[in-house]
């Protein structure tokens, strides 16, 4: 297992023009316990099963370690039955703003948190979810990430989505300093096993990839409101903060390959349960090899408009030897790269989809 984090810290190393640029830092991960407790959807999280998860790392900034930590306090903690993924989080602030009131606005020009789920993990066809202090959201689906040509799907809807805000401290109002707001939300499966692995819920052991983001903007009380900061130097905004549970390397939340691994359990949580921790299986070894031959794949074809045809060529851009052994066929403006694993033909094409042929 050793080996295995090696490895994947060093293929996180890499530096490329369309991914994490200097990630030295590892997928977070999170064990999800399971619920036989019914939970009211309220923000409150007074429930034994929700008193008894723990929360996850506090967030950090989008780039990781190269930028210093959040101002704010923000974290997550979750659970599961057979009906919904559920989802808490916590967000420390003093200034609760929020004016966006309509559903599927662009949520993040204000503050906000943000929910990213790539069931099946092959950074196709994910789900994003963001909301703000009103309880206002916007949920979307994108079929690849914006880097691969995709876009996305806002009329894409979670029917059946449950949810509530818990405001401690007064909304829109900077006469006072605010506390924090807590958000509580359940996601059914019936919505969320579209683009889950045989279209199914997980079952317990299993792994699914998931990010959450939390935009923060500088603001100032003026006039009776609550404005952005604007930059003398530029007379604009200044850009807004990105806190994230599992850093990006880059200000990019469009990338699932860097997001946290989500393994579902089915132990019930309680103050007596020994916390499990996730073991990364091999297999995410191999899907970080194929995914590092892509990063190289996008640079030359950023410089040269023209794809390596020839597997000699791309080994040589390779700083280390391959740890797995890969084939390569393609054009100039399209290729799969295969690695077989314990059996099974693991394949990456020229928009960044990976896949399991066997499956």
């Amino acid at each position: 297992m050793l080996k295995i984090k090696i490895f994947l810290g060093l293929l996180f190393l890499h530096v490329n023009l369309f991914a994490q640029k200097n990630n030295n830092q590892l997928p977070k991960s999170y064990v999800c316990y399971h619920t036989t407790e019914k939970l009211q959807i309220d923000g409150e999280l007074q429930e034994p099963n929700w008193q008894n998860t723990p929360w996850t790392e506090t967030f950090v900034d989008i780039e990781g370690d190269k930028k210093p930590l959040p101002l704010f306090e923000t974290k997550v903690k979750m659970l599961w039955d057979n009906d919904y993924l559920y989802i808490a989080a916590f967000l420390e602030e003093p200034h609760l703003w929020a004016t966006y009131d309509q559903r599927d606005m662009v949520i993040f020009h204000e503050n906000n948190f943000e929910v990213f789920i790539d069931p099946d993990g092959d950074t196709h066809q994910y789900y994003e979810f963001e909301i703000n202090a009103l309880e206002t959201f916007w949920d979307l689906m994108l079929m690849k990430p914006y880097r691969d040509g995709g876009s996305a799907v806002n009329s894409w809807d979670i029917k059946g989505l449950k949810k509530a805000v818990k405001l401690n401290g007064t909304l829109n109002d900077g006469s006072d300093t605010d506390t924090s707001w807590v958000v509580e939300m359940a996601f059914p499966w019936e919505v969320l096993k579209e683009c889950a692995p045989k279209g199914r819920k997980p079952s317990s052991g299993e792994y699914w990839r998931v990010n959450f983001s939390r935009v923060k903007w500088k603001t100032e009380w003026k006039s009776n409101k609550y404005i952005k900061v604007l930059n003398p130097e530029t007379g604009k905004a200044f850009p807004e903060f990105n806190w994230v549970w599992s850093p990006q390397g880059v200000i990019n939340m469009q990338q699932p390959e860097t997001w946290g691994y989500l393994q579902f359990s089915n132990k019930e949580p309680s103050k007596e349960l020994k916390k499990e921790t996730f073991e990364i299986p091999e297999v995410e070894a191999v899907k970080m090899m194929l995914r590092k031959l892509y990063y190289l794949q996008q640079e030359k074809f950023h410089e040269n408009e023209s794809y390596f045809i020839k597997k000699e060529d791309l080994q040589k851009e390779l700083n280390h030897s391959a740890n797995y052994d890969y084939t390569l066929i393609g054009g100039q403006t399209w290729y799969r790269i295969t690695i077989v694993f314990q059996g099974d033909k693991w394949v990456i094409r020229e928009d960044g989809k990976i896949w399991n042929e066997n499956l």
